[in-house]
């Protein structure tokens, strides 16, 4: 998890790499996701925006994963290189022009960063840009919907999930109808929303997946809001 990306300073004090209950939360079904796509099992390369103290992109490394990874955090990119001097993490933002300086990837991941961000759709835009035809985006994200919300109004914890008191903290809640808007406005096609963690409705996290498209851009703006999906939607968001 990243700070909200700042045109200077750092802001955000990492703490020593550790794999949360998010990072074991969602690495599990990313790789299953990643093993059912052929172009990354062909291609093992991902790009990682946001790589926190590099302990997801490590556990990906070791079950045979090339990661090219960008933080904008200096404490983040401190750390990491000190525990995963093997990995290659590089400064850098998602509202950086990556595909200008490391090329195009057949997978880009992206965890637990754009709740963070003032800008979503430069980040999407970028995250697009980065992928080759036809190439897989993989982006986490808390989940907000209806009965979430509503639980925790219930409960009396909308000001501590809500909280306005964390520094760096998180100033974007997306639910999945508007994160796959954002990606959808950015391009992306076959948007797939899996909720993890406790039952659908009260899910802690989502995984956003998406395909860029190998049609010229003419059709992709003309068909985008085709081919979307929910894979967990019998719960009202």
């Amino acid at each position: 998890m990243t700070p909200a990306y700042t045109p200077a300073g750092d802001g955000y004090l990492h703490q020593a790499p550790d794999l949360h209950i998010a990072n074991r939360l969602l690495l599990p079904q990313i790789a299953r996701i990643l093993a059912g796509h052929p172009g990354v099992r062909d291609d093992p390369r991902i790009f990682e925006i946001g790589f926190g103290t590099g302990i997801s992109a490590d556990w990906l490394q070791h079950r045979g994963y090339d990661i090219t990874a960008v933080d904008p955090s200096a404490s983040g990119l401190a750390l990491a290189r000190e525990h995963f001097a093997h990995l290659r993490l590089h400064p850098g933002s998602g509202y950086d022009d990556l595909a200008g300086h490391y090329g195009h990837f057949p997978c880009v991941l992206s965890m637990e960063v754009i709740e963070h961000l003032y800008d979503p759709r430069r980040f999407a835009a970028r995250a697009f840009d980065l992928l080759a035809p036809g190439g897989l985006l993989i982006l986490t994200t808390p989940y907000h919907g209806y009965w979430k919300n509503l639980a925790l109004a219930l409960t009396g914890r909308m000001d501590a999930h809500f909280t306005a008191l964390w520094d760096h903290g998180h100033i974007k809640f997306w639910s999945a109808t508007t994160l796959r808007q954002l990606l959808g406005e950015a391009g992306f096609r076959d948007i797939c929303i899996h909720r993890v963690g406790r039952i659908p409705a009260l899910a802690r996290s989502m995984i956003a997946v998406a395909r860029r498209p190998f049609a010229p851009p003419e059709t992709r703006r003309a068909s985008h809001g085709q081919g979307h999906q929910d894979a967990d939607a019998t719960a009202p968001q």
